[in-house]
């Protein structure tokens, strides 16, 4: 294990306690708008760990499902927004 793959263990670490925070937030949050921005916050984490674990394991066919999970996690927010627009 060399220095890169130390420092990708360590921000996929990070990364997972940062999940967690995200998901404390979107449980917990006093508001709609909150709530949103923790979704957010969590797709972003999840697309992080998907792109570290491909690394880590040289399975870059989870790279796809990375994309598509931001197209769908771009997607989400811009509906959230539209909806609060609309209320």
């Amino acid at each position: 294990m060399n220095l890169f793959d130390t420092s990708l263990l360590i921000a996929f670490f990070v990364l997972g306690v940062c999940l967690l925070l995200a998901a404390i937030r979107f449980a917990m949050g006093p508001s709609l708008l909150d709530r949103i921005t923790a979704f957010d916050l969590i797709v972003a984490n999840v697309i992080g760990l998907i792109a570290i674990y491909s690394k880590l394991t040289r399975d870059f066919e989870l790279i796809d499902v990375a994309l598509i999970l931001s197209l769908f996690g771009f997607l989400g927010s811009i509906s959230f927004t539209y909806y609060m627009m609309r209320r």
